[in-house]
C-alpha cells in the first residue's frame, strides 16, 4: 500500500484510495459555516474530506469550545458512526466551502467485503488519526499553554489553507478564535503568549492580522525552550484545569 501525503503531520488517503471509496459513498458539498451534525445526534457511517476543511468542536460552555480535530483532504471524521447505536461525540461544521464522501455503515461493510485492500487503507487512516488524537491529549495534559500554542501553529503551517504562498500562517479574527479552541486555552492566555512571541520576532502584527514565523523557526523555538527548561511543564491536573478555563 502506498503511503499518502501528510496534512497536519498525519498520513492521509491517496487520490486512488479516495476514488475507490467514491464508488460506494455519497458525495456532498457544504457551504462555509454549515453544521453537518451536532453532538448527541444519531450517528451512522463515516465521512472522508475530499475538499476544504471540517472543524470538530466540543462545546465547553456558552460561547466557548474546544477543537480536538480539523479534518482536511484525505482525512476522516464522524467515525463513531461505525459503532452500533452510535451518537456523534462532537459538532462538525464546514470551516470553508467543503466537499465530502459519506460511507454509511451498510456501504462500509460492502466496501470491506469487495475492496479489502482499500478498506485496509481506510482503517489504517482511522488508526493514524486516533494516534494523533491521543498525542494531542498528551500535549493538553502535560504541556504549558505556550508549548501547546507553538505546536498548534506548526500543525497549522502544514495545512496550506491556513498559510500564504511563503508557508507562513496568517491569523485573522476567525482563525484567532479557532487557534484558542485548538490550544484549549482562554483568549487572554493566548494573547500573552503571542505578545511574547511578537517580542521575539516570531509574530508580526499588521492591523488585526497576525503573520506567524515559518514553521522551522517555531519548531526551533519549541525545542530550545524545552531544552533550556524555560517553559514549565504542569502536572496532569494543572494542564487539564488550564485547558478548560
Amino acid at each position: 500500500m502506498v503511503v499518502g501525503e501528510t496534512v497536519s503531520g498525519v498520513a492521509r488517503l491517496t487520490e486512488s484510495e479516495r476514488e475507490a471509496l467514491a464508488t460506494y459513498a455519497a458525495r456532498a458539498s457544504w457551504p462555509a459555516g454549515f453544521a453537518i451534525y451536532q453532538r448527541g445526534a444519531a450517528a451512522d457511517g463515516i465521512f472522508v474530506v475530499i475538499r476544504g476543511r471540517i472543524v470538530l468542536r466540543s462545546r465547553v460552555r456558552a460561547g466557548r469550545g474546544f477543537v480536538p480535530w480539523i479534518s482536511t483532504l484525505g482525512e476522516t471524521f464522524g467515525s463513531e458512526g461505525l459503532a452500533q447505536n452510535a451518537r456523534y461525540a462532537t459538532d462538525a461544521r464546514a470551516d470553508e466551502e467543503s466537499e465530502t464522501l459519506f460511507l454509511s455503515s451498510g456501504r462500509f461493510r460492502s466496501f470491506v467485503r469487495e475492496q479489502p485492500q482499500h478498506a485496509l487503507a481506510l482503517m489504517n487512516q482511522l488508526m493514524l488519526e486516533r494516534t494523533a488524537l491521543l498525542d494531542k491529549l498528551r500535549e493538553l495534559t502535560t504541556l504549558s499553554v505556550e508549548q501547546r500554542l507553538i505546536a498548534t501553529l506548526v500543525r497549522m503551517a502544514s495545512n496550506n489553507t491556513f498559510t500564504r504562498e511563503d508557508g507562513r500562517v496568517v491569523l485573522c479574527t476567525n482563525r484567532y478564535r479557532l487557534l484558542c479552541e485548538l490550544v484549549g486555552a482562554t483568549r487572554e492566555s493566548v494573547s500573552l503568549v503571542l505578545g511574547r512571541l511578537t517580542g521575539e520576532g516570531l509574530v508580526e502584527r499588521k492591523g488585526t492580522t497576525l503573520i506567524i514565523a515559518p514553521p522551522a523557526e517555531l519548531a526551533e523555538r519549541l525545542e530550545s525552550a524545552a531544552a533550556d527548561n524555560e517553559i514549565a511543564f504542569p502536572t496532569v491536573a494543572d494542564g487539564s484545569e488550564q485547558a478548560l478555563q
